[in-house]
This record gives structure tokens, sequence and C-alpha cells, in this order.
């Protein structure tokens, strides 16, 4: 939210943005989706569930409300970063 708002969005998209509800939803629905897995071998299992709810989510996902506004908040952002006297970790660029 505060990215957004920094950026110079406003409207619809600053509303998208500024509320928590979706993320929350999402992680509910991934903590329901493997609440009865009873053993839970390693990493790469747990990343499994997570990414199959996930998946289970993503049928109540909706449009961004907003999201004509991503390709000038994406601009926005990448004039920034370019500007940034320290680099931008690896995971962060990928």
């Amino acid at each position: 939210m505060f990215t957004v708002t920094r950026l110079g969005g406003t409207g619809a998209l600053l509303r998208t943005v500024a509320s928590t509800n979706p993320v929350e939803s999402m992680i509910e629905i991934v903590r329901d989706h493997a609440r009865n897995v009873q053993r839970w071998k390693d990493g790469d299992m747990r990343l499994r569930w997570a990414a199959a709810g996930m998946l289970a989510a993503a049928g109540q996902f909706r449009r961004v409300q907003g999201y004509a506004q991503l390709p000038q908040f994406a601009g926005a952002l990448a004039q920034v970063t370019a500007s940034c006297s320290q680099p931008i970790p690896e995971f962060v660029r990928a």
C-alpha cells in the first residue's frame, strides 16, 4: 500500500492494495486445504501443499480493481528502482 501511494497510485488500485483481505483469504484457504495432512516429510512437500492450496484459492480470485493503472505503476516502479543506489537482490528481480 505504501509503495503504491508513494509512486502516485490513486483511485481503485489504491483501494485494492490498501486491504489485506485478499491475501488473508488465500492464506486461510491454504491452511484449510492442508489441515488434514498428518505427516510433513520435508520442505518440498510443504511447498507442494501450499501450491495446491493456492490453486484451490485461485478459483475465488477476482480481477484487481484498478488493473488499468498497473502499467503506469510498473513504469514508475522501474524508474525508481533504476535510480536505486543499492543493487536489487536476485530473488526480487526474478
